[in-house]
């Protein structure tokens, strides 16, 4: 019979935070997986199969390249999943959506309430705001070790914005300007990274018109906050019936 949580990437930062938030919670850890070994006395299973068949939830903060495996063994042993790993491409989120048919997930770019917040406001202000009037750029800072960019937060604010104007994103996404681009495009949706650093994670969505400017900023200063977040995730999901969700669910943010 499953039992208790599980913790793909164990033996890593956050799976560290995430043993001492289940613990905090009270909620106990049936182990995790890690390429580089264990945790004090925490189970180690030998993959995400043994980890699926034991836990009734998994948190993963892992790597998008194991995301398609994970997708499947977790949809094949029914266990929910809490999946806060990103860089994720158009086909690996396919693959997360069709494991969603089967078990419930949580998938977000940030568990951090605060984040959620910024998410919903940035929908409400792009739905009220023209684009042929108000430019939209993301902006965002990282620690010098990220490996993805534009990060999991700032395209999800870019969705955010998207769906308040009501198109796609990857219609309107401009990243990396560099050399001669011309002049920006109406109703594009800009994003500009930046890493050094130790920074946990900041980011601004500016609206830009010729006579105002409006700018939202969210600031980590601990890491903490992401995985109490994907804790509370898991203690929501559980039991949840097969589906996609988001933290705004998690929250009861959740607009439609």
């Amino acid at each position: 019979m499953k039992h208790g949580f599980g913790i793909a990437g164990i033996a890593g930062r956050m799976g560290r935070m995430l043993i001492e938030e289940l613990a905090a919670a009270g909620a106990p850890l049936a182990g995790g997986i890690d390429r580089n070994g264990g945790v004090n006395d925490a189970t180690l299973f030998a993959d995400i199969a043994g980890l699926a068949a034991e836990a009734e939830v998994v948190i993963d903060f892992t790597h998008a390249s194991s995301a398609r495996e994970h997708a499947r063994m977790l949809a094949r042993a029914g266990t929910a999943w809490v999946l806060g790993t990103t860089g994720l491409s158009i086909e690996e989120e396919a693959e997360v959506a069709e494991a969603a048919k089967r078990i419930p997930v949580v998938y977000a770019p940030n568990f951090s309430p605060g984040v959620n917040l910024v998410l919903a406001l940035a929908e409400r202000m792009a739905a009220a705001l023209p684009p042929a009037m108000y430019d939209a750029e993301i902006v965002e800072m990282h620690h010098r070790q990220k490996v993805d960019a534009p990060s999991g937060t700032a395209v999800g604010i870019g969705r955010a914005v998207a769906r308040g104007r009501g198109v796609d994103l990857e219609a309107v996404k401009e990243s990396g300007r560099d050399g001669h681009t011309g002049a920006r495009k109406p109703g594009a949706i800009g994003f500009s990274a930046m890493r050094g650093g130790q920074v946990v994670g900041e980011h601004t969505l500016l609206f830009a018109a010729a006579d105002e400017h409006i700018a939202l900023t969210h600031r980590a200063f601990d890491r903490r906050v992401f995985a109490s977040g994907a804790v509370r995730a898991a203690l929501w999901v559980r039991g949840k019936p097969a589906g996609l969700y988001s933290m705004m669910d998690v929250l009861g943010m959740q607009t439609g």
